[in-house]
């Protein structure tokens, strides 16, 4: 029974992260007009800092879950 529960949570774990991914990436795609507009305005090195800033907060949202999981499920498949 308890490798049951486990394998539910590790789904569940699963699917929140392919959730989490696909929120990322509909939060891309609803701020590349915003970028596109930064550019078109001057794209001026701040412009571009803030795009650049932006852009690695939604790469690291997306990469440290994705890690914090595998480190999980190593942890549970190793007995001790």
């Amino acid at each position: 029974m308890p490798t049951d529960r486990s394998s539910l949570f590790m789904a569940f774990l699963r699917l929140g992260a392919v959730l989490l991914v696909l929120n990322e990436i509909r939060g891309l795609v609803l701020a590349a007009p915003v970028f596109y507009a930064i550019y078109q305005a001057g794209g001026t090195l701040a412009a571009i800092w803030l795009g650049l800033c932006a852009l690695g907060g939604i790469a690291l949202s997306v990469l440290i879950p994705a890690f914090a999981l595998r480190r999980l499920s190593r942890a549970q498949a190793s007995p001790a």
